[in-house]
This record gives structure tokens, C-alpha cells and sequence, in this order.
């Protein structure tokens, strides 16, 4: 009976996320939040993050995105030739992303617009990439999903946070409602401007980093 214990010990762990649920999601959201503490993903979250609602949209598209490749990259992780590795991932990711794109030119046509290439540049995000190359490939579908839904996460309630800054304190409004009146709040048009975005976002990583700490040096 001892030796059939140490045996399972050897097995994989059980469980839908195989051990690994609680740590996949503290990574993704907080720990190695993709723009806060790796700094990807900039580009979007500085050019579509002058509304609440953009940012929003823009955090659903890679969170759909994230899982849908990490989905498909683990499914096919020991049938993909190593040496084409990388260009099925990025068929992989054009096609969910092409799916979303296309989604919002049906339902949301407005939203597509004020968008504009920003959705399809999703293509060439680091984020998708590095979690499909990083995790993906090593892991089972159910815990790829879950590490994609985290770090999807983790990238939308950045941009969700900048977007509501950025919004109300240049307008003074946040998604159509008046929040601060402007009898008495003059709106800082700077916050709705490309330095506003800068801004906002030095802060937010200032913040993160406050938060969380001071890495701790590893013993040489």
C-alpha cells in the first residue's frame, strides 16, 4: 500500500487544473500582470483608453483571444512540428482575432469604428504570444484556458482602470453619465490626449509596484 502511494505521488495531480488553479490565476491577474509588471500589451493600452467603454470592449477581445489560442495551442501542442511552432500560433491568434473583429462589425459597428485597427493588431500582441509559447505548449487545454482567462484579465482590468481615469478626469463623465458636474469640475482635456495616457499609466505601474513590493533577490 506504501508503494502504491509513492507511485501516486510520482502521478500528475488531480483536479480540473491539475494543482495548478490558484497560482495560474494569481500570475495572470496580479503577480506577473502582463502590463503592469511585464510591460506588454502598451501599445493598446495607451491608444484605446480614452473611454471606459473602448477599454472594456478591448479587454474582452483579448480575454477571448487569450483563451481561444491557448485552447488550440495545447489541443495541437504534440502533433505541431517544432520548427513551424510559431506560425501556427499565429494562425491561431488571427483567427480568433478575425472572428472578434468581425463580431463587432456586426453587432457594435460604432465601437469598431472608434477601435479601428487596434482589434486586428491583437495579432501581434506580445501577450497572446508569450502565454501560447510560455504555458500553452507545456500544458493540458483546461489549465492553457485558465492561464489564458488570467492573463486576459489581468490586461482588462488595467485597461479598465485607465479608461475610467482617464475618462472622468478629462470629461468628467463615465460611459454617458455626468459624474463630475461642471459647475464646479473643470475637465483636464490633457487626460483624454496621448500624454494623458502616459500619465495614467506611469501611475498605475507606480501603484502595482508599491503594492506588491520589492522583488526579492534570489541567493547566488
Amino acid at each position: 500500500m506504501e508503494n502504491n502511494k509513492q507511485h501516486c505521488g510520482l502521478c500528475k495531480p488531480e483536479g480540473l487544473f491539475e494543482g495548478k488553479g490558484k497560482i495560474t490565476l494569481k500570475d495572470g491577474i496580479w503577480e506577473n500582470n502582463p502590463i503592469s509588471i511585464q510591460i506588454l500589451g502598451v501599445c493598446s493600452a495607451l491608444a484605446v483608453t480614452n473611454r471606459l467603454e473602448n477599454s472594456l470592449v478591448m479587454g474582452a477581445a483579448l480575454i477571448f483571444v487569450c483563451i481561444g489560442t491557448n485552447l488550440f495551442v495545447s489541443l495541437l501542442r504534440n502533433v505541431t512540428p517544432r520548427r513551424i511552432r510559431m506560425i501556427a500560433e499565429v494562425a491561431i491568434i488571427a483567427t480568433f482575432v478575425i472572428l472578434f473583429d468581425q463580431f463587432l462589425k456586426a453587432f457594435y459597428w460604432d465601437m469598431s469604428k472608434r477601435l479601428g485597427p487596434y482589434v486586428g493588431l491583437i495579432i501581434t500582441n506580445c501577450i497572446v504570444m508569450g502565454r501560447a509559447e510560455a504555458f500553452a505548449l507545456q500544458n493540458r487545454p483546461m489549465v492553457s484556458i485558465l492561464d489564458g482567462a488570467a492573463n486576459g484579465i489581468g490586461y482588462a482590468i488595467v485597461l479598465a482602470i485607465i479608461g475610467f481615469s482617464r475618462e472622468l478626469l478629462g470629461t468628467g463623465n463615465i460611459m454617458g453619465f455626468t459624474i463630475l458636474s461642471d459647475t464646479w469640475y473643470t475637465p483636464n482635456q490633457l487626460m483624454v490626449l496621448a500624454p494623458g495616457a502616459f500619465i495614467a499609466l506611469g501611475f498605475l505601474i507606480a501603484v502595482f509596484n508599491a503594492i506588491k513590493g520589492p522583488e526579492e533577490e534570489s541567493a547566488s
